[in-house]
């Protein structure tokens, strides 16, 4: 079967299911194939549970003609989901970078919604099947779309590009994250600014945070609209962030203040880049100042809960370096009398772990911080300042055992560590 010829299956039954636990009825199954698991074992469950046909890699599974066979399932999702890109007559705005990607991706949704129709990438559907996913959730009704790519490897963000072909496109930042995959912060820049590279070579917008000191070398190279503090087109001050930021804003004749519901200066550019594209696809500046400000973070990114007397700044999402040493300045800011941290350890840092944990401690021991630390890269190091803990269990019994009240925490480690179940018992 061509992909022309399952694309009209596609248009026939255009739910698609990855995973027999949520079939969807009248889907299209793609048995798609890992290390640990082989999906293809798996299409006569899809079909029995109501899959319209299933998509395999294995013609000994085939069982009806609701099976589908081709060489490769994951290669023919990918194939699909560029077709149907193809097809497509809307703008599409691709966005990935080190820190920030998902909570700049639904600041510019709730922004752009004043005006269109707006899909974005669900959660962090941002890596080799989560996009073609994406791409092939847009349908007719939406006027415009927002994909999110993420990478843990170089040539990875240039593979994704060229399958949603993004309009335009911005990178956060460039930061210390999966630095074991992208071989050091050399690496991770080289990886991400692949986006910039496939939108130059079609000659489409790139959009450049220039408070980025390596995003900043390319400016003069590319076809660019800037943003950041000084020195750009769009331009933004903070004005508080107790506990919420408020940032003023200036560009062209705008000038205006918005007050958003995020915690932490870091989220500053994200804030602009709402901004920025807003303004580029004709958003009035009060329906931007609506859309900032209606959004509410989710999912623990930059989150503030109330528990009782307490305040707890929710980050566990995910950290890196950079994030990590972020969210601490952040807190040290804070104008909260008594502080306190719960980190954990962030992971996929290779050669650069131990140098990576031991900073964060520095820093910690510098601005006489007070907290516990969670997880095994953590417990590489003695110190007498702060208890160490290898699991969130032990760490969720200690604060169990140790109550305190009127005390804002800081919640951050990467997804693996899972400091959100400590929540509960602050």
């Amino acid at each position: 079967m061509t992909i022309q010829e399952l694309y009209t299956l596609f248009l026939q039954y255009p739910k698609l299911s990855t995973d027999t636990r949520a079939i969807n009825i009248n889907s299209l199954f793609f048995a798609l194939k890992g290390d640990n698991f082989n999906g293809n074992k798996f299409a006569k469950e899809a079909i029995e549970k109501g899959a319209k046909f299933a998509v395999i890699s294995d013609s000994k599974y085939k069982l009806s003609e609701s099976y589908i066979v081709v060489e490769d399932a994951l290669k023919t999702l990918q194939a699909l989901a560029k077709y149907h890109r193809n097809q497509l007559n809307i703008p599409i705005i691709g966005i990935t970078g080190s820190n920030g990607k998902t909570t700049t991706k639904e600041l510019i949704k709730s922004t752009l919604s004043q005006k269109y129709k707006t899909f974005a990438t669900h959660g962090n559907l941002n890596n080799n099947i989560g996009v073609p996913l994406s791409l092939l959730s847009i349908n007719e009704k939406h006027e415009i779309a927002i994909i999110e790519m993420g990478a843990n490897h170089q040539k990875e963000i240039d593979f994704l590009a060229n399958i949603c072909n993004p309009d335009c496109g911005l990178i956060t930042n460039i930061g210390k994250a999966h630095l074991e995959g992208f071989g050091g912060i050399e690496g991770v820049e080289k990886g991400k600014v692949e986006l910039f590279q496939n939108l130059s070579s079609r000659n489409k917008q790139v959009f450049i945070n220039v408070d980025d000191v390596r995003l900043k070398n390319y400016v003069e190279k590319l076809k660019a609209i800037t943003y950041g503090t000084n020195n750009c087109e769009y331009k933004g001050e903070i004005i508080s962030n107790s506990p919420f930021l408020s940032v003023h804003v200036k560009y062209k004749k705008n000038e205006f203040e918005v007050n958003s519901n995020l915690i932490g200066t870091y989220n500053f550019s994200n804030i602009l880049s709402a901004v920025v594209i807003g303004d580029y696809f004709d958003v009035s500046p009060d329906e931007i100042k609506k859309g900032i400000e209606n959004y509410f973070p989710k999912n623990n990114r930059s989150q503030l809960v109330n528990q009782g007397s307490n305040k707890i700044i929710m980050d566990a999402y995910n950290a890196n370096p950079s994030s990590m040493s972020e969210a601490i300045k952040n807190l040290v800011k804070s104008k909260a009398e008594n502080k306190h941290f719960v980190l954990g350890d962030m992971l996929e840092l290779g050669g650069e772990s131990e140098f990576e944990h031991k900073n964060i401690i520095e820093i910690l021991q510098k601005e006489n911080l007070k907290g516990i630390l969670v997880g095994k890269e953590f417990m590489k190091y003695n110190t007498s300042e702060y208890l160490v803990f290898e699991t969130n269990q032990e760490a969720k019994d200690y604060l169990k055992e140790n109550k305190k009240e009127n005390t804002l925490y800081l919640i951050k480690g990467s997804r693996g560590i899972k400091l959100e179940t400590v929540q509960e018992v602050l």
